[in-house]
């Protein structure tokens, strides 16, 4: 049976901020990561869909992810997303990271059916990354099969983590950890709305947008023991989950904005297409954002 991969805390997902003009900023995103590194963040994933994936050129995903390796110098791991529709796009995006030295792969494979997923996921093994983590991903259902996982599980040594973000995810957590005997590392997505139960189902990781600060606290008041401080803070910030996770368009608009107003990207712009962020939308976002630095900013003056 394999070791458990010793990965434990926030990993956290980079919104990508854009210039002005459009383009990549990459002087906020390395903002963004010096503040996830000086919060505590166990990992960093990027690109993956809160960093607007899909509107990215391979060559900015690259330097994306190279952005991200040179900043973290091999502090914590940088899991690199490889969401692509077109398989053989997949393999030379796949090539690409692994020359940049990047060692963790997050596999976002699409699926129509499990001898098609098994096939694609072998293959893009072939090329031996270090890790392999696996999108379980369904907006609407309940994801992969159980048997496809464990199968891929068993036959690749590489494939370690689990992302599970699926509706609802809190019996699947449990279900993977049980069907491999804590041995696969399993992570929650859905911007952690389900982080305290995930706590309580034995997840290893958790894997939101922004708030560094406060994810990290909740997360270790809750493995120090002091599980009633981290369920009330975790209270505290249900508005925002509320209102953010409604679309993952919102919450690319709401984190940017608080992203913008913390000072550590320059704008909150994002690129079409978008949901639309009207005025009743700005209205709601202001406070929360307002609330959120606030209590970051306690949090940082514990900590010094």
């Amino acid at each position: 049976m394999k070791a458990l991969y010793p990965l434990r805390g926030i990993i956290t997902v980079l919104n990508t901020p854009f210039t002005a003009t459009g383009d990549v900023d990459f002087s906020s995103l390395k903002k963004n990561i010096i503040e996830s590194l000086l919060a505590g963040v166990s990992g960093i994933l990027v690109p993956a869909m809160a960093s607007e994936v899909n509107k990215l050129t391979h060559k900015e995903r690259l330097k994306i992810v190279e952005t991200a390796l040179s900043i973290t110098n091999g502090k914590v791991p940088v899991f690199a997303g490889l969401s692509e529709t077109d398989f053989n796009q997949s393999i030379k995006l796949l090539k690409s990271y692994l020359k940049l030295g990047c060692k963790q792969i997050l596999f976002q494979i699409p699926y129509k059916n499990e001898d098609k997923f098994k096939y694609r996921f072998l293959k893009l093994a072939e090329l031996q990354p270090e890790v392999i983590m696996l999108q379980d991903w369904d907006s609407v259902g309940y994801g992969l099969p159980d048997s496809l996982i464990i199968d891929l599980f068993e036959q690749v040594e590489i494939f370690r983590c689990l992302k599970i973000e699926v509706i609802p995810a809190g019996i699947k957590y449990s279900r993977m950890l049980d069907l491999t005997n804590g041995c696969l590392h399993v992570s929650g997505g859905w911007a952690v709305t389900q982080m305290i139960e995930g706590l309580m189902r034995g997840v290893h990781a958790f894997m939101p947008t922004g708030m560094h600060w406060i994810y990290t606290e909740i997360y270790n008041l809750w493995e120090k023991g002091k599980k009633e401080k981290a369920t009330l803070l975790f209270h505290k910030i249900l508005p925002v989950l509320a209102f953010s996770n409604q679309h993952l368009d919102i919450s690319i608009h709401f984190f940017k904005q608080l992203l913008n107003k913390q000072g550590i990207y320059a704008t909150s712009n994002v690129r079409e297409p978008i949901l639309p962020f009207d005025f009743v939308h700005q209205q709601i976002s202001e406070k929360l954002i307002d609330f959120i630095i606030q209590t970051e900013n306690k949090l940082k003056s514990y900590s010094t």
